[in-house]
């Protein structure tokens, strides 16, 4: 059995800053308890738990004993039977359905360009050639496929951050990777970032898209996303 590497997993980056004030809006809004269910809907249950808790949160809801008993440890007050009513698109910087954020999100999903070639128009790309350039442009390969959680149905229907500009997905979206239309700009060189979703640019609100284009909600499309990926932090 071959082991798995992690070179074609996207990153799961939480905001340290975004989080504490994400936590401090949410517990202010109203509620007593926070719904950390699935490792606090992929963003890392320990320290979502620390952050909302120091905000002010009474406890926080998870999904079994064994948890309840391990933050107990770090003095956290953790429920599995209680209603959660903290709201958790504040809490975690969710857009809402129109793309509209109340709060900085939390998570940046974000892939990694591993090469790229030149197309000429007429070329086809990804399998099934459900897409054709139709003009000569740059495409980009980019780490991050429907294996985590980069859902089939974004391929010719989504966009990803590169260098402050959204730039098309382009053909189906492959297993653990997916092709990125640079539309002409050939600087972009491997290693550099492809925000999926999140942080501060104009991907902020790109899960409403991808809700929109899915037909998931953005609940379960960040919970699989972020289990998924590499976590990672950042300011």
């Amino acid at each position: 059995m071959c082991e798995k590497t992690s070179s074609s997993r996207p990153r799961a980056m939480i905001s340290r800053s975004a989080l504490a004030a994400a936590s401090a809006a949410a517990v202010d809004a109203g509620g007593r308890v926070a719904d950390l269910r699935r490792d606090a809907w992929g963003h890392g249950l320990f320290a979502v738990a620390h952050a909302v808790v120091a905000a002010g949160a009474a406890a926080v809801r998870v999904d079994c004993t064994a948890e309840v008993e391990a933050l107990a440890l770090e003095g956290i007050d953790a429920v599995t039977d209680r209603a959660a009513d903290i709201d958790p698109s504040l809490l975690y910087g969710l857009p809402d359905s129109d793309g509209a954020l109340r709060t900085t999100p939390v998570m940046r999903l974000v892939g990694r360009v591993l090469s790229t070639k030149p197309l000429t128009a007429g070329d086809a790309v990804s399998y099934g050639y459900t897409h054709r350039a139709t003009r000569d442009t740059t495409a980009a390969l980019v780490t991050g496929g429907y294996a985590q959680g980069i859902v089939r149905a974004l391929g010719n229907a989504a966009h990803v951050e590169i260098e402050g500009v959204q730039r098309p997905i382009i053909g189906r979206v492959a297993m653990d990777v997916c092709v990125i239309d640079l539309q002409g700009s050939a600087g972009v060189v491997p290693a550099t970032d492809a925000t999926y979703f999140g942080g501060r640019g104009p991907a902020a609100p790109g899960l409403a898209r991808w809700g929109a284009v899915t037909g998931l909600t953005i609940a379960e499309l960040i919970t699989v996303a972020g289990s998924h990926a590499e976590r990672g932090w950042e300011a």
